[in-house]
């Protein structure tokens, strides 16, 4: 069994396996990491060998902290990120380089067509007729976008989105409200085989899926790192926000995940604060008295104007995992504007959380 892990801000880590009597027999960990000293390796892959096939994360790396010499130094590597390479191993996960990654990035469309196009191209992937594809939005009008559990009146201040003709939608995937204009955001989804995160929690997915775009904004001179649960941040503050919706594939199959972000790239912080309520208690947990100073926009950080952002951001991609462009098929739209008519632009859906 092979299991490959790169480690978010770290580096590759490989891990190649038996599994016999319902242990662990023959582990080689290998990967681009720096270890000292030398002998560390060998105590890494003895402490992994005879572990029980069913040992979680967190036992293994405790295996591996348990057994290193205590002069062992690691850059670009954790017992962790070893841990979640043997998971990855033992649930024969899929990599990025698995894949022919498709590119869409289709003309402005409506807030309720991208929440219905997110629905539809990741029950495709996980049907297995449409390869991974990474979708980058364009909006033709400003809109708040609500998770699939939040209260729309306890979110949404309806007096400000009326009087700034903002269309409010809700998302099939969880976490919070968001505001996005046209030329202010940069928003995408990943839909993906969920072999591409077998072996990782819930929150490691997260990590894993935002690592490219982080690297991205790296070659943009922009220092970013994941913030668990679901942020990208700076040292000068937030800048992106992601969510997730795990779908099921055909009679139950493995299926797909569907991983959008949302980036501020020019935010009105004002416009903002007019139409969502974001209330003491929610600022309080994130350490800062003003909404504002949470969110630091792209504009600002890299100079560059939104289109080059996003091209650079696609070029990225693409060398790193390769990409091709695509489209949405006739097929594939229809039924997305079919969901627009029967959920997305109804009150039914939109305040099935009141």
């Amino acid at each position: 069994m092979h299991g490959e892990y790169k480690i978010p801000g770290g580096k590759l880590v490989v891990v190649d396996l038996e599994v016999e009597g319902g242990a662990l027999r023959d582990v080689r960990v290998a990967g681009d990491f720096f270890l000292e000293p030398d002998e560390a390796i060998l105590a890494i892959d003895a402490a992994l060998e005879g572990a029980p096939a069913t040992t979680d994360t967190v036992a293994l790396a405790a295996r591996i902290d348990g057994a290193l010499p205590e002069s062992t130094v690691m850059l670009g590597l954790t017992t962790e990120g070893i841990a979640v390479a043997v998971r990855r191993a033992l649930a024969h996960a899929t990599e990025w380089s698995d894949y022919d990654w498709q590119l869409v990035h289709d003309v402005p469309q409506s807030p309720a067509l991208h929440m219905a196009l997110d629905e539809v191209i990741t029950a495709e992937v996980a049907a297995g007729r449409r390869p991974p594809t990474l979708r980058v939005w364009e909006w033709d009008s400003p809109a708040v976008i609500i998770g699939s559990f939040q209260s729309l009146r306890n979110e949404v201040d309806a007096e400000g989105v009326d009087r700034h003709g903002v269309t409010v939608v809700r998302r099939i995937s969880g976490g919070g409200a968001m505001f996005a204009e046209p030329s202010s955001t940069i928003t995408y989804s990943l839909a993906v085989p969920q072999s591409l995160v077998s072996g990782l929690s819930f929150a490691d997915s997260y990590a894993y899926l935002d690592d490219w775009v982080l690297e991205a904004l790296g070659d943009m001179g922009i220092k970013a790192w994941y913030q668990p649960l679901n942020d990208i941040a700076t040292e000068v503050g937030k800048i992106a926000g992601a969510a997730q919706k795990r779908v099921v594939g055909p009679d139950g199959g493995p299926g797909a995940v569907l991983h959008h972000v949302t980036m501020s790239y020019d935010i009105d912080a004002d416009k903002m604060l007019d139409v969502l309520r974001i209330g003491k208690e929610k600022m309080s947990d994130k350490g800062t008295k003003s909404a504002k100073k949470r969110v630091d926009p792209l504009r600002r950080q890299t100079g560059l104007p939104r289109q080059a952002v996003i091209e650079r951001m696609i070029e990225s991609f693409r060398n790193r995992h390769g990409l091709t462009r695509g489209a949405v098929t006739p097929e594939e739209l229809a039924r997305a504007k079919e969901l627009v008519r029967t959920k997305f632009s109804n009150d039914e859906w939109t305040a099935r959380v009141p």
